[in-house]
C-alpha cells in the first residue's frame, strides 16, 4: 500500500512499569505492515491529542497498578473524563478498542482499564472491537497475541465502513485490494512445511512480523537429544514447524565507552515517584528458629532525622541493587569484565526508526557500566518475546537460533510459559542455556526493564515509637530447577539479610544490645502510600484483621497505634479487636510470640492481649501434628476464621465492622474470602451469589481491604 493510502488511528498507552507501552510499541510496529499508520503516545502527553475532536478510531492500551487503580500516567485523563458534569453524549464521536492489562491474582482485575472502558461508555463512546483483559497470572500474551491480530481486521472494517458512509466507493476498492494483499497479514498466509534453509539475515525478512522458517536438519534441534521438550530442547511439531515470530525490534540506543574517571548519579535521581530517605538500619532481629522453613527478620530504621512520615498500613519502598556476584557473571559472559568500572555514555542512535525514541528514564546519560548493571536495569526479569527475537540475531548456532525463534513464535507460546515464564528464567540463565548468544549492551538497556524498588509494609507505628520505622520480610528462596541450575534469593530480600548479617551475628554474641546496633549499614527508602489499608477513622468500630506468616506485620502497627491512642484518650470508646494468625510450626515460625533475641524476649501479641489492645487472639499451625488430638484442630487461617462464622457475622453485619486480610493472594486470601461468603450466606440466609454481592459492597465501602501479594 502507497503512503498516501495509509490509514490514521490514535495509540494511546498508560503504563506503571513498561509493559503497556511495549505492547503499544507492537502495534505500532505491526500497523505500518497492514496498511495504517499508528498516532501513539502516552496517555499523560494530553497536549499532543484530543479525544473530544479525534475522529479516527482510538486504540487503547492500559495496565492497572496497586489495588486496583489506573497507571499514575492516565490519572490526568481519567479524572477528566470522571467529570460528572460530562453529558452522555460527550464522547459520542468515538470510536476505540481497548486492551486492558492485569494479574488475576488480585481483586480487582484489571481495573485500571475497566475504569475507562466503562466511563467512555458512559460518555456515548463505541467500541470498534471487543475489549481484551490479559492476564499476566498466565501470561499477558495469551489475549495480546490474538487480540492485535485480531486488531487489524477490526480496523480495516472501520475504514470501509466510513468510505461507505463517503461515498468513496473507489477508495473502498483500493484500501481492500491492497490490505488484501499485504504479505503480512497472517491468516491468509499459506506455510509451506517443506524443509528448507533460511537464512535471517536477507534482505526483507528483518523487518517483516511473520516469518516461515525451517532449517535443514531437524536433527540439530531434537534428534539423538532428549525426547522431552525442555529449554534447550525442542520436539514435534514445534520442532518440526514453520514458525511466526514477531518482527524485529528495531535498535535505537548507543553506547559509547568514555575513561574511569568521575562519580555515579545518586540513587535519588533514579526515583521519579517522591523524595529518597538514606536511613541507617538500627535493629536486626530473627523472627524464626534456624530451622524454620522461611527465614523472617525484622528490621527497624531509624528516620528521625528525616520527614519521612507514614500511617499503620502504609507501605514504602525499598531500593535494592542486583547481585554483585550476577553483574560481574553477566559482565564476564558478555566479555566485559574489564570495562565495568568505565563511565559510558548512553545516547539514542542517529536515523533509527523506533517512534518517539529516547533514553529510558532509569538509565543515567553518564555512569559506570556497573553501576547502570546493577542499579538500574532487572537483570532478573522474564525476557519478553521481543527480546528473544532480539537475540535471535546475537546467536550463532543455528541449533540454538531456531530454538530461540520457537521460543517467541506463536507456535512455540506453551514452550515460552513452561520453560521461561513459569520458571522465571532470566537473561543469565539463558546465556547459560545458550552459550553462543552474545547480546550487546545496547540491547540490554532496549529490553530489559527498570529495576523497581521492593514494597514492604510498615509493621510500626510513628505514634507508639517516633522516628522509627519496622518492617518484616521472609528472605524469598527459588531453588534450582532444570532451567535454573542454581539456587537463588530473592533480589532485595537476599540483599537485606545480607547486609544485616553482621547484625544478626553480633546479636548473637551479645546479650545487653537488646537488638539495637552501632552499624552505619543505610538503606535508600521512599514513601509508597496505601490510601485506604489503614485503621477506621472511628475507634469505636470493631475490626477483624487476618494475617499469616508475615502478613501479620501491619496488623502489628495497627496495634502498637490503637495502644497508643488507648493510653491518650482514656476517655474514647474502643472497638473489639480480632487477629487471626497462622504458621506452619508453632515452635519454629511464631511470629511476634517469644523471638528469642539472646535475654531479650519480645512477647508483643501477649502484651496486647493483657493490656486489652487486642481482645481474640486465634492462631493455627498448617504443619503440626494434631496425632493426639480428638478433633483435628484448624490448619489455615480460614479454617479458623469459619469457626466464629457468628463473631464474623455479627462484626460485619450488625457492628458495621471492618475486615483486613494480608498476605499471600493465591493460597490465602481468596480462601478467607471464599469463606466469608459462606459465613455471609449463611447468616443472611441467602444464596451465594447475593452473599458475593454484599462483599461486593463492603469492598466499595472500604470495609473489607486487603494487601495481598502473589
Amino acid at each position: 500500500m502507497c503512503c498516501g493510502l495509509k490509514r490514521r488511528f490514535l495509540l494511546l498507552y498508560a503504563t506503571q512499569k513498561g509493559q503497556a507501552k511495549a505492547i503499544a510499541e507492537e502495534i505500532w510496529q505491526q500497523a505500518g505492515a497492514h496498511g495504517f499508520e499508528a498516532d501513539m503516545h502516552c496517555m499523560s502527553e494530553m497536549d499532543k491529542y484530543n479525544l473530544e475532536t479525534e475522529k479516527d478510531p482510538v486504540v487503547i492500551v492500559i495496565s492497572t497498578t496497586g489495588t486496583g487503580d489506573p497507571p499514575d500516567t492516565a490519572r490526568k485523563l481519567v479524572k477528566e473524563i470522571q467529570d460528572t458534569t460530562l453529558p452522555s453524549d460527550h464522547f459520542a464521536h468515538l470510536q476505540y478498542g481497548l486492551l486492558g492489562l492485569g494479574d488475576s491474582e488480585y481483586t480487582f482485575f484489571c481495573n485500571g482499564g475497566k475504569i475507562v472502558d466503562r466511563r467512555l461508555q458512559e460518555l456515548g463512546a463505541r467500541h470498534f472491537y471487543d475489549t481484551g483483559l490479559a492476564d499476566d497470572c498466565v501470561g499477558l500474551e495469551l489475549v495480546v497475541d490474538p487480540w492485535i491480530h485480531g486488531l487489524w481486521h477490526a480496523l480495516k472494517e472501520v475504514f470501509l465502513l466510513q468510505k461507505e458512509r463517503e461515498g468513496m466507493n473507489s477508495a473502498v476498492d483500493a484500501v481492500s485490494n491492497s490490505l488484501s494483499a499485504a504479505p503480512h497479514v497472517v491468516h491468509e498466509l499459506n506455510l509451506s512445511s517443506e524443509v528448507q534453509n533460511l537464512k535471517l539475515e536477507e534482505e526483507g525478512v528483518k523487518s517483516s512480523d511473520v516469518l516461515s522458517q525451517k532449517l535443514v536438519d531437524i536433527s540439530l534441534v531434537a534428534s539423538n537429544r532428549d525426547t522431552e521438550a525442555s529449554l534447550v530442547y525442542s520436539v514435534p511439531p514445534v520442532s518440526q514447524s514453520a514458525l511466526n515470530i514477531p518482527a524485529l525490534p528495531p535498535e535505537y540506543i548507543e553506547v559509547q565507552f568514555q575513561d574511569t574517571h568521575g562519580e555515579n548519579p545518586h540513587l535519588s535521581s533514579l526515583i521519579l515517584e517522591g523524595t529518597v530517605f538514606e536511613v541507617p538500619v538500627t535493629k536486626a532481629v530473627q523472627l524464626t528458629r534456624e530451622d524454620a522453613i522461611k527465614t523472617a527478620l525484622l528490621l527497624e530504621l531509624d528516620i528521625a532525622d528525616t520527614v519521612f512520615d507514614y500511617q499503620p498500613g502504609d507501605a514504602f519502598c525499598v531500593m535494592c541493587p542486583n547481585s554483585i556476584s550476577e553483574v560481574e557473571e553477566l559482565l564476564r559472559i558478555l566479555e566485559l569484565s574489564d570495562k565495568g568500572e568505565y563511565f559510558v555514555c548512553v545516547k539514542v542512535k542517529q536515523g533509527t526508526k523506533k517512534k518517539g525514541a529516547a533514553r529510558p528514564q532509569h538509565i543515567p546519560e553518564r555512569s559506570t557500566l556497573k553501576f547502570i548493571l546493577t542499579w538500574c536495569l532487572e537483570i532478573r526479569a522474564t525476557p519478553k518475546k521481543a527480546f528473544l527475537r532480539a537475540l535471535v540475531e546475537c546467536t550463532s548456532d543455528v541449533g540454538e537460533k531456531r530454538r530461540l525463534q520457537e521460543l517467541c513464535s506463536r507456535q512455540g507460546a506453551s514452550d515460552y510459559t513452561r520453560f521461561i515464564r513459569d520458571p522465571n528464567v532470566c537473561l543469565l540463565d539463558l546465556l547459560h542455556a545458550f552459550p553462543s548468544c552474545k547480546p550487546s549492551l545496547n540491547l540490554l538497556i532496549e529490553h530489559l526493564p527498570k529495576l523497581q524498588a521492593r514494597s514492604y509494609s510498615a509493621s510500626s507505628s510513628n505514634l507508639y515509637q517516633p522516628g522509627k520505622l519496622s518492617f518484616v520480610f521472609s528472605i524469598v528462596e527459588f531453588a534450582a530447577c532444570p532451567t535454573r541450575p542454581v539456587s537463588r534469593k530473592g533480589v532485595c530480600t537476599g540483599w537485606l539479610a545480607e547486609l544485616v548479617a553482621p547484625q544478626l551475628h553480633a546479636s548473637r554474641n551479645t546479650v545487653d544490645t537488646n537488638g539495637e546496633s552501632c552499624s552505619t549499614e543505610k538503606i535508600s527508602i521512599f514513601a509508597r502510600p496505601n490510601n485506604a489499608f489503614h485503621l477506621p477513622v472511628d475507634p469505636s468500630v470493631p475490626l477483624m484483621m487476618v494475617g499469616p506468616g508475615t502478613g501479620i506485620s501491619p496488623f502489628i502497627g495497627f496495634l502498637q497505634h490503637r495502644q497508643k491512642l488507648r493510653e491518650e484518650h482514656t476517655d474514647w470508646e474502643f472497638g473489639e479487636t480480632w487477629l487471626f494468625f497462622g504458621c506452619r510450626h508453632q515452635d519454629r515460625d511464631y511470629l511476634f510470640k517469644q523471638v528469642h533475641y539472646l535475654a531479650f524476649i519480645l512477647d508483643e501479641l501477649r502484651c496486647f492481649l493483657e493490656n486489652g489492645t487486642l481482645n481474640h487472639l486465634k492462631v493455627c499451625f498448617s504443619r503440626d501434628s494434631s496425632s493426639n488430638a480428638e478433633v483435628a484442630p484448624p490448619k489455615y487461617v480460614q479454617d479458623v476464621v469459619r469457626l466464629h462464622a457468628k463473631e464474623v457475622a455479627r462484626v460485619l453485619l450488625k457492628e458495621r465492622g471492618y475486615f483486613y486480610v494480608c498476605g499471600d493472594k493465591k493460597h490465602m486470601a481468596d480462601g478467607v474470602s471464599d469463606a466469608v461468603v459462606d459465613i455471609l450466606s449463611m447468616e443472611m440466609e441467602a444464596d451465594k451469589l447475593e452473599a458475593m454481592k454484599f462483599l461486593a459492597t463492603l469492598r466499595e465501602a472500604k470495609r473489607y481491604l486487603q494487601d495481598v501479594w502473589s
